[in-house]
């Protein structure tokens, strides 16, 4: 037997978010890629929130990958206690992923997807931003440094329907039984996706 599946699974999360370390190429937007990989612009009209993308919550030299680099996963199978290992070694290095500091304090607008944490008379109170459809719900949570901890007035929000969330970032972990966020938001609107900045 091969690699585990929650092994392999928890690689490709972590991979995925280790391709915001470096310069993605561009993507077609989409509604399970809302911000389709373009880099958001640097600064935002006076008083205006700075559109952003994912990979700006990103330290540039971090590097989710290192703990698998000289490792032959092919080689692991269930019984192998290494697989356990490097599981706990990744979910580990994925629950304390650094935050990008010059993010701190920035008044944002971001899209992503929701993972409620709370509701209020069928409303959303409280939930996790995520980068991509599934993220925490059907697939291992992405780093920390990629899961915004979001407060929000109330919004008739689904799991994994697509939002714009704008207000001002945060560096603060938060634990949830959904995933480790690196990031918290007050939100001032969170907003139905409709494929565009505005």
């Amino acid at each position: 037997m091969t690699l585990r599946l929650p092994l392999a699974a928890f690689a490709a999360a972590v991979f995925a978010a280790s391709a915001f370390a470096a310069d993605p190429a561009p993507q077609a937007t989409s509604p399970t890629n809302p911000i389709g990989g373009k880099a958001a612009a640097a600064k935002a009209a006076p008083g205006e929130p700075r559109l952003i993308a994912w990979e700006e919550l990103v330290p540039k030299d971090w590097d989710p990958m290192k703990a698998l680099k000289g490792m032959d996963l092919s080689q692991l199978d269930d019984s192998d206690p290494r697989a356990n290992d490097l599981l706990m070694k990744l979910q580990e290095a994925s629950n304390n992923a650094p935050t990008n500091p010059a993010m701190n304090g920035v008044d944002i607008r971001i899209p992503g997807f929701v993972v409620p944490l709370e509701e209020d008379k069928g409303e959303v109170t409280e939930f996790l931003l995520v980068p991509y459809f599934g993220a925490c719900i059907h697939t291992p949570p992405p780093p920390a440094n990629q899961i915004l901890h979001v407060r929000a007035q109330g919004a008739k929000f689904r799991a994994m329907d697509t939002v714009w969330v704008t207000g001002r970032l945060q560096t603060q972990r938060n634990d949830s039984m959904m995933g480790v966020s690196g990031y918290d938001i007050s939100a001032k609107s969170v907003t139905r996706y409709t494929g565009g900045a505005k």
